[in-house]
């Protein structure tokens, strides 16, 4: 889950963190995206219909039924910003997200510096600079969810069953019944997209709220995520390639030589 971040540190390790906090949670949710300054949270709360203050969580399909509904594969490129309790931006990283239903996907994460952030809707992400030797890479092969930090030459391990309990990616990765462990209600329109408003239905969940934004033809362009201490992580899409085949060594996962690994992966 994500946390606070602390203002005592230095630029550099803010951002470092703020990036391997959001490459958790947001990677946690199976998305994609590029290019767009995060809102705070109040200003997400009165721009976006959707929140506590609308009405009951509908029982009819809403677009993002209907699109995990058609969801086979996905490929996409992503720009990922993090935001503070305040609104102020403290991580922003581009990336690559896989997804193979049910249960697999890749999620790439390069964080960016203030030098490298473009402004928003410049370019996309593939072209955008990051560091390709930094970042984070979580890879779900179905049986256990790999997560590698790159920087610290740490790899962590946990059964699918443990690790994606009550989280997004139950939601997108296609494992459980949306509906059995999320409210969803429509949110109404906003930027020229359909907003969905997400609940996790458990306590212990890693986020707070979720709100997935569809353009007419129905596809995901950008979600937004608020975690239990007000921080904002927002994915914006391009590049979105749906149904496309998926080569299995994007998916699966062996620790580099030299790793060191944490946990026990389930046979």
């Amino acid at each position: 889950m994500l946390q606070r971040i602390s203002t005592g540190f230095p630029v550099h390790r803010v951002r470092a963190q703020a990036a391997r906090l959001g490459a958790i949670l947001a990677a946690s949710i199976m998305t994609l995206s590029i290019g767009l300054t995060p809102m705070p949270s109040g200003a997400k709360q009165r721009a976006l219909p959707g929140t506590a203050a609308t009405a009951a969580a509908s029982q009819s399909p809403t677009p993002l039924d209907r699109y995990l509904k058609n969801l086979e594969t996905l490929h996409v490129q992503f720009l990922q910003t993090v935001a503070d309790a305040h609104g102020a931006e403290v991580g922003r990283s581009t990336g690559t997200l896989i997804v193979q239903r049910p249960g697999k996907f890749r999620w790439d994460i390069h964080p960016q510096s203030s030098a490298q952030a473009p402004a928003a809707g410049q370019g996309s992400a593939a072209a955008q600079a990051a560091s390709p030797d930094g970042g984070q890479l979580m890879v779900s092969d179905g049986r256990n969810l790999w997560y590698f930090d790159r920087d610290l030459q740490q790899v962590t391990v946990r059964p699918m069953t443990a690790a994606l309990s009550a989280t997004p990616a139950m939601l997108l990765s296609g494992t459980v019944d949306v509906r059995q462990h999320f409210t969803e209600r429509s949110a109404g329109t906003r930027d020229g997209l359909d907003w969905v408003y997400v609940e996790p239905r458990s306590t212990e969940a890693d986020f707070k709220s979720a709100l997935f934004g569809f353009d007419g033809k129905g596809t995901l362009q950008r979600m937004i995520l608020e975690d239990k201490l007000g921080q904002i992580v927002t994915i914006i899409f391009q590049d979105v390639e749906i149904n496309v085949p998926v080569p299995a060594s994007e998916v699966t996962f062996t620790p580099p030589p030299g790793a060191d690994v944490i946990g026990t992966p389930a046979r």
